[in-house]
């Protein structure tokens, strides 16, 4: 067995290179940004809903640089969707933390559902069979139900016909108010 020599820089020039980077680091964040000449692809969506103060339209990937609508209307249905899913999280959480729990068991070898706990510590807690019928009801849903079928008035109405509670009496700023509190909520719900 041959033993490997490794040589070690000097702590004093260690010291000295990690107090250099980040001078540098420093002096590169208070640098001042060079200007880029915006293109009319990206001044595209700078109108569309959610482009919001301060930020404005922020796109730091450059997902939709090119300026494309259908990819947009896409990705804002997916935005739609993952903020609908993350409040819907948010509030159960927030209700089993408030003690609130289902009457019964949820299983028949008589686990009570006040012996689940909270957040996800309640996987594992959660017989297997339990969250076979969960990942299932998702899948129905996802495949039969929740899925833009008619083409609403916006990416992400799900109404397709059936389901309007109102909607079509209030004016066009009331709605699109009521769009952006949604918008922005689940925004806040994902973080």
């Amino acid at each position: 067995c041959f033993r490997k020599s490794i040589i070690l820089p000097n702590r004093t020039e260690t010291m000295k290179t990690a107090v250099f980077a980040s001078l540098l680091a420093t002096a590169a964040a208070f640098a001042p940004a060079a200007n880029k000449a915006s293109s009319s692809a990206l001044k595209a969506f700078d109108d569309e809903l959610g482009a919001q103060v301060p930020l404005g339209f922020w796109d730091p990937l450059g997902l939709v640089a090119d300026g494309d609508e259908e990819k947009f209307s896409r990705l804002r249905y997916v935005e739609l969707k993952h903020g609908r899913i993350a409040m819907l999280a948010f509030a159960g959480y927030v209700t089993a933390e408030g003690g609130a729990r289902l009457p019964g068991n949820i299983d028949f070898a008589g686990t009570p559902f006040t012996d689940i706990p909270n957040g996800f510590a309640a996987l594992g807690a959660i017989p297997a069979a339990g969250l076979t019928q969960i990942i299932a009801f998702i899948g129905f849903l996802e495949v039969a139900i929740m899925k833009d079928i008619v083409g609403g008035e916006f990416p992400g109405d799900l109404r397709n016909g059936y389901f309007d509670l109102g909607w079509d009496t209030f004016d066009e700023e009331t709605k699109l108010r009521k769009r952006a509190v949604e918008l922005n909520q689940g925004r806040a719900a994902m973080m």
